[in-house]
């Protein structure tokens, strides 16, 4: 399965450096790839490219392959292009450049995103919901545009339960039926709100807290849980909507972990949702846990998301038809209970664990597990807030002599509720994915033999071998320091 040698692309950069790699690797007929990075300067996005992509050990194997001859590859296959997706012309200031890419680019892939769950609402919405329309818009420049592949998130379906299809969200569609859901709207909400705090010159920590605050609770009024799932679901209604005849595919991966297989096992990158857990817990910074065991996590790695991507890709440029959407996971087909999960973290961190400043190992306990909200915040007041109340009166009483040292703890405590508050919904969540489009990407690559290159198949991954022999190790070797 390789593209045609007439195929070119333009990867709108997010932190997805294993699609780049795989395309590398595997599809020796694509003649460039265009990386638009944002940066203060041409050489400003090239350093970004080397020390965030060709530098990374992610390369070791293409590097090994083509061996003195890898630096000619890249130079090449790959044009860094400094830019600005919300900017005329993409903030692309070499005009022939800006004409070479529109003549040229036939496949336009967008994996920029702000992930966080809490980012400011004005931040989130303009790379999650407002950038995919500045990319649509360029794609219709297009003269050869074959196919728009845009990144997404399971996750945009909120709290549903049961079986959650693979079906669009439609421009205003909200999960608890609140209706009046405008986009044009939510950026003045934005703009007003900036307005008025900058009016009144509040501290950059007070306005970062504050439109904080405005994305959880714009998110919330609609039904979603937080700021990143609420911005990405807007992201999807500006591309149904107006996409028009431009071919268009969207992917969505639930919680992306460590390579199953290819380059090679347990590459990672970053502590995502689950990873922060076990990361907590191997530094013995957890030591009881709000969830219920019962619930399902939805797991996939990240080789097999780049599969699907690539194999969507060539599919729909090949043949175009309406906007397929591909949810990328295990919960159907091959379900993860968090029960296990904190069994395979603590069996591990005990047998393998981690080394604090001093190289000493740090010895890691049984979690407690709490399987309501009540009891945890129970829990919470007895074990540390009723302590912060003792410790505010003696620090009154001392003439603030333990300021540093309350409000440090106060800090800590109003963080870790503030994680569990923006967490919960997905430690106690009821829902699977459908993966029904996505197992016609299965079909493909099986009717092609590709199997061995392309797999898509969650039910080859042995839960406990993956996590006991990949992905802790992976995720330690890369990401736990």
């Amino acid at each position: 399965m390789n593209f045609s040698c007439s195929f070119l692309l333009i990867i709108i950069l997010g932190s997805f450096a294993v699609f780049i790699e795989k395309l590398l690797r595997v599809q020796p007929n694509i003649k460039k790839l265009y990386l638009l990075l944002r940066a203060a300067s041409h050489e400003s996005a090239l350093q970004r490219f080397y020390s965030e992509i060709k530098a990374k050990d992610l390369f070791r194997v293409l590097k090994k392959k083509h061996g003195p001859n890898f630096s000619a590859l890249i130079a090449q296959k790959i044009t860094v292009v400094h830019g600005d997706i919300s900017r005329v012309n993409l903030g692309v200031e070499d005009l022939n450049l800006f004409e070479e890419m529109r003549n040229e680019v036939d496949i336009v892939v967008n994996l920029a995103a702000t992930t966080s769950f809490d980012e400011r609402y004005d931040v989130s919405f303009h790379i999650n919901t407002m950038w995919p329309k500045h990319i649509l818009n360029f794609a219709k420049r297009c003269a050869r545009i074959k196919v728009l592949l845009h990144v997404s998130t399971a996750y945009v379906s909120g709290e549903k339960e049961g079986l959650i299809e693979e079906t669009p969200h439609r421009m205003g569609d909200t999960l608890n039926g609140t209706v009046g859901l405008d986009i044009d709207n939510e950026q003045k909400i934005i703009d007003e709100k900036l307005k008025r705090l900058q009016a009144d010159n509040v501290s950059k920590r007070d306005l970062n807290l504050a439109m904080k605050d405005l994305g959880l609770q714009r998110a919330r009024n609609y039904g979603w849980p937080n700021t990143y799932v609420f911005t990405k679901a807007m992201g999807e209604m500006i591309l149904e909507e107006l996409k028009g005849n431009i071919p268009t595919v969207i992917v969505r991966p639930t919680i992306i972990t460590s390579t199953y297989k290819q380059p090679f096992p347990g590459w990672n990158e970053g502590l995502r949702t689950i990873d922060s857990i076990a990361a907590g817990y191997a530094k013995g910074k957890i030591t009881c846990f709000l969830c219920d065991p019962k619930t399902v996590l939805d797991i996939i790695p990240a080789d097999m998301v780049v599969n699907a991507m690539i194999v969507a890709m060539l599919a729909h440029a090949q043949n175009p038809s309406k906007t397929p959407i591909y949810q990328i996971g295990s919960s159907v087909s091959n379900p993860l209970l968090f029960s296990s999960l904190q069994d395979y973290i603590q069996r591990y961190f005990r047998k393998h664990p981690c080394f604090d400043k001093q190289e000493k190992p740090i010895q890691v306990r049984e979690v407690t597990i709490f399987r309501t909200r009540n009891n945890f915040r129970l829990y919470m007041a007895l074990r540390y807030l009723v302590p912060l109340k003792v410790l505010w009166i003696l620090n009154a009483a001392l003439f603030q002599w333990l300021g540093g040292l309350y409000h440090n703890l106060n800090r800590k405590i109003k963080y870790a509720m503030r994680m569990i508050d923006l967490y919960a919904p997905y430690l106690f969540f009821k829902g699977i994915y459908d993966d029904t489009n996505t197992e016609v990407l299965r079909q493909i690559v099986r009717k092609n033999e590709a199997e061995n290159v392309f797999y898509l198949d969650p039910k080859r991954i042995n839960w406990e071998n993956y996590f006991m022999n990949i992905h802790f190790p992976g995720l330690v070797k890369y990401t736990i320091k």
